[in-house]
């Protein structure tokens, strides 16, 4: 009889933890911040719809909170402390900086939150999910040198300094180093990342260049800043190709403009991956790789008419 009663208590007690164990590891999703570089890029507007969406998908009621870091750093630390303070469960980080966040990124989760990556690396992230940007520069400007018949004089049209924009250019300049006759003007003049950065750096590059063949801008909207500079000084016969597959890219690779290729990402579907990845960690699941890399598509002329676009469109 002892024996009896001494099994169900411990079958009791391993039902116990087992119960507990079950209800420790079902924590709830309520509250997403997501920080971005620039919300006035739809992009990053995007980004945040997808995370939305999934968010939604795993609770009706989770809310998510966007903000727009414009990449300062030092905006962006104080949206993780107001994220802090809102007790968020997960928050998506756009690095603006992605060593000099580290400090935030670990103040974020000795207070118990999630922090995943997205589109940029972080230091100290719990996981990471972007698209491969070394792939991505790569195929862009492999599709520039063949347009350019692999000569003339090109421009690398930079951006902020963050990791996806680092690893598009590092991958386009192993790419046109591979062909001597290709010659590289200028690499390091920051487009902004906007249409209007674009613009801006391209009207410098037309006034001190007479003869350049192509351009590879750091990201769809610098492209078509880049392209509406061409127009205004009555300039042709350049080669632009960017990364992102944005909307916008897709009209101007149905229209008459210099664009001719960008390699696509999907934001919606980064962001729905990495608050699915963010909510298993919080549930103990950890991603057997914290790097997620999704693979770019070139989309050109050729092919804009079967591109299918951003999942969220």
């Amino acid at each position: 009889m002892f024996k009896k009663k001494a099994i169900l208590a411990a079958a009791a007690l391993t039902l116990g933890f087992t119960l507990q164990g079950a209800h420790a590891a079902d924590k709830q999703l309520k509250l997403i911040g997501v920080t971005v570089g620039s919300l006035g890029n739809p992009y990053f507007v995007t980004i945040v719809q997808g995370a939305e969406a999934k968010a939604k998908q795993i609770n009706p009621n989770a809310k998510v909170t966007a903000v727009s870091a414009d990449y300062d750093l030092n905006k962006q630390f104080t949206q993780i402390d107001n994220f802090i303070s809102a007790h968020v469960d997960m928050i998506l980080l756009n690095a603006t900086d992605p060593k000099a966040i580290e400090p935030a990124v670990k103040k974020a989760q000795a207070a118990g939150i999630v922090v995943v990556a997205v589109d940029v690396a972080a230091a100290g992230a719990n996981a990471t999910v972007q698209t491969d940007n070394v792939k991505a520069g790569a195929i862009s400007c492999e599709y520039l040198a063949k347009k350019i018949n692999n000569t003339g004089n090109v421009i690398i049209q930079n951006g902020p300094q963050v990791s996806a924009v680092i690893d598009r250019v590092n991958g386009c300049k192993q790419v046109l180093a591979k062909t001597p006759s290709i010659k590289i003007l200028s690499d390091d003049q920051d487009g902004k990342g906007s249409r209007e950065g674009g613009m801006n750096a391209m009207q410098g590059y037309l006034t001190r260049f007479p003869k350049i063949a192509g351009v590879f801008a750091i990201n769809d909207p610098q492209a078509i800043g880049s392209d509406l500079a061409a127009k205004q000084l009555h300039r042709s016969n350049i080669v632009i190709t960017s990364v992102d597959g944005a909307p916008d890219i897709e009209t101007a690779l149905k229209s008459d403009t210099l664009v001719q290729a960008s390699a696509s990402q999907d934001p919606y579907k980064m962001a729905q991956t990495a608050v699915q990845v963010g909510y298993d960690i919080m549930n103990g699941k950890k991603p057997a790789n914290p790097m997620i890399e999704m693979t770019p598509q070139l989309v050109t002329r050729d092919n804009v008419s079967s591109y299918k676009g951003w999942s969220s469109h």
